[in-house]
Formats: structure tokens, sequence, C-alpha cells
């Protein structure tokens, strides 16, 4: 009896992980952003954390695809390009009723094999006082019908999170 119980409780696991570790996929299909305003400074800024193979899935239709190496000394000279046509289709912010441009003003790999994440940064500079606030993250929403996009805000110190996804792709805040 204690060794059925044995199985159960550490071999069977064990091997859920191995299984899972081994897998072509990484386990989550989740984005993270983070939003902070100062309004001492007028500057907004946007860091978006994304996993680099949900990026290859969307944009090369390959996973595991060294095409575009977001990030790396050998980024393919249009990758930059290709992801901000995808990331302007699903991911907006739009502040006192106006969408910011986005121009990525750094870019950085995070992590190793199929849990490396890209990192993004936006920054929107000499903003009026804030009145409203909507964000649009529906990236990779398309792909994954699971996929949850976390959204952390702090504005002048004030701090909140939500979550958005393909049935609440937007969230309006107003100031």
């Amino acid at each position: 009896m204690w060794v059925k119980s044995f199985c159960i409780r550490c071999v069977f696991p064990l091997i859920l992980l191995l299984i899972h570790q081994h897998s072509a996929a990484h386990p989550l299909r989740l984005s993270l952003s983070q939003i902070e305003y100062s309004s001492e400074k007028k500057l907004l800024s946007v860091s978006l954390r994304l996993f680099v193979m949900d990026v290859n899935e969307a944009i090369v239709f390959d996973p595991e695809s060294t095409e575009l190496n977001l990030g790396l000394p050998t980024e393919s000279e249009n990758a930059e390009v290709l992801l901000l046509q995808y990331l302007n289709q699903y991911f907006y912010i739009k502040v006192n009723g106006q969408i910011q441009p986005l121009n990525i003003e750094s870019k950085k790999r995070h992590g190793e094999g199929i849990n490396t994440a890209l990192g993004l940064v936006f920054e929107f500079r000499n903003l009026q006082a804030l009145t409203s606030l909507e964000v649009k993250n529906t990236v990779f929403t398309d792909l994954f019908f699971d996929q949850s996009n976390i959204v952390y805000l702090h504005i002048d110190g004030d701090s909140d999170s939500f979550m958005l996804n393909k049935d609440t792709p937007i969230h309006h805040l107003e100031f």
C-alpha cells in the first residue's frame, strides 16, 4: 500500500514534470506589461514582456524559428519592423483619447530555451496631464485561446493591475 502511495505522490508528478519539460511549447500563455506614469517628469513608460516562441509563432508561424533573432546581435534586418506591425494590430496605449505611436526604446532577451522572453520598452515623453488612459492588449489571442495579458499600472505612486484577453481586450481609466 505504501508503495502505491509513494508512486502517486512522488514518481507520477516527477514523470509529468519530465514530460512537460521536454515538450515543444512553454507552459504559459501569458504576456506581462508594466505601465508607469510620472506627472512630474511628464513621462509614460511601458514595458512589455513576451515569450520569444510566441513572437516567432505570430510573425513567421514557427515557434522555434531563428529567422528573426529578436534582441540578438544577429537580429534580422526587418525583425523590428515585423514586430511593430504585429504589435500595432493587437496592442495600444491611448492617452487622453490619443493613441500613442509605438517606437521601441529598448529590446532585451531574458531567460533561455523555451522560456526565453523578449523585453520591450516604449516611452512617451512630454505628455499633458493624464485625464484618461486606455490599454488594449490582445497580443497572441489570435493564436491561443487561453492567452492572458497581465497589466501592472503605476501612476504617480498609485498601483493597480488587470488582465486582458480575447473576451476583455481593453481597459479604460478616467482620472
